[in-house]
C-alpha cells in the first residue's frame, strides 16, 4: 500500500493515542451525569404525554386534600396543558389578586399561593389561593357585583366572573378559600373549573 507523502508514522501513531484518551476521560468526567440525564428526559416526556386519570385512579390526597401550592392546583392533564404551551413560564409567588384591590381590602386575605403564568406574546394566567374569614365571603361578593362582576350562588359556592376585552376575571368562594383567577388572551379549556375544584378539595 503507496504511503501518503508528508506524513510521519511516528508522529500520527502518538497523536492518535492521545486523542483517544482525550475522549476516554471526557466519557468518564460525564459518565456520572448520564442517569440523570435520561431521568429529566423520561420525566419530561411522561409529563406531556400523560393521558387524563380515569375516575377512581386519583390519590387519597389528590381527592380530598385542598392545594396548597402550584403543583397541587392543577390535575396532571391541566399541569401538561400550561408547561408544554408555547413560552410557558411559571413564577410561584404569594401576592394578592391584582385586578381586585377594593376585594383584598374589604377581606383581608392570607394568601397560600399566587401561580402567574406567563404565555406567548402578553398572554397570561395568575391565579390566587387565599384563605379569609367564613364572615368575609358575602363583603367579597358585594364588593364584585359592584364592580361589574356577575355572581351567583351555587351551594356553598359563590360564583363571580366578567370579561372585558381578553381579560377574563373569575374569583370562587367557599368556606375559607378563595381562589382568584385573572387570564389574559390565554384560557385553557375547563382552567376555572379545575382550579376551583382543586382549591377547594373536592
Amino acid at each position: 500500500m503507496a504511503r501518503v507523502g508528508g506524513r510521519s508514522a511516528w508522529i500520527a501513531w502518538p497523536a492518535g493515542l492521545f486523542c483517544l484518551a482525550v475522549v476516554a476521560g471526557l466519557l468518564y468526567l460525564a459518565a456520572p451525569g448520564i442517569p440523570r440525564t435520561v431521568s429529566f428526559i423520561g420525566d419530561a416526556l411522561r409529563a406531556g404525554t400523560s393521558a387524563p386519570v380515569a375516575a377512581g385512579e386519583s390519590s387519597l390526597r389528590d381527592e380530598h386534600a385542598p392545594a396548597q401550592d402550584c403543583r397541587s392546583l392543577y390535575t396532571q392533564p391541566m399541569w401538561s396543558t400550561l408547561v408544554w404551551s408555547p413560552g410557558a413560564l411559571l413564577s410561584q409567588v404569594r401576592t394578592p389578586p391584582v385586578s381586585t384591590p377594593e376585594a383584598v381590602a374589604v377581606a383581608q386575605p392570607a394568601v397560600v399561593t399566587t401561580c402567574h403564568w406567563r404565555g406567548a406574546g402578553d398572554s397570561s394566567i395568575s391565579t390566587t389561593l387565599s384563605t379569609v374569614p367564613p364572615e368575609a365571603a358575602p363583603a367579597i361578593q358585594a364588593t364584585l357585583s359592584g364592580q361589574g362582576f356577575a355572581c351567583r350562588v351555587d351551594a356553598a359556592t359563590i360564583h363571580c366572573e366578567r370579561t372585558s376585552g381578553v381579560v377574563h376575571e373569575v374569583h370562587d368562594l367557599r368556606g375559607d378559600r378563595w381562589v382568584s383567577s385573572t387570564l389574559t388572551g390565554w384560557e385553557p379549556d375547563g382552567y376555572t373549573g379545575v382550579v376551583a375544584s382543586r382549591a377547594f378539595g373536592d
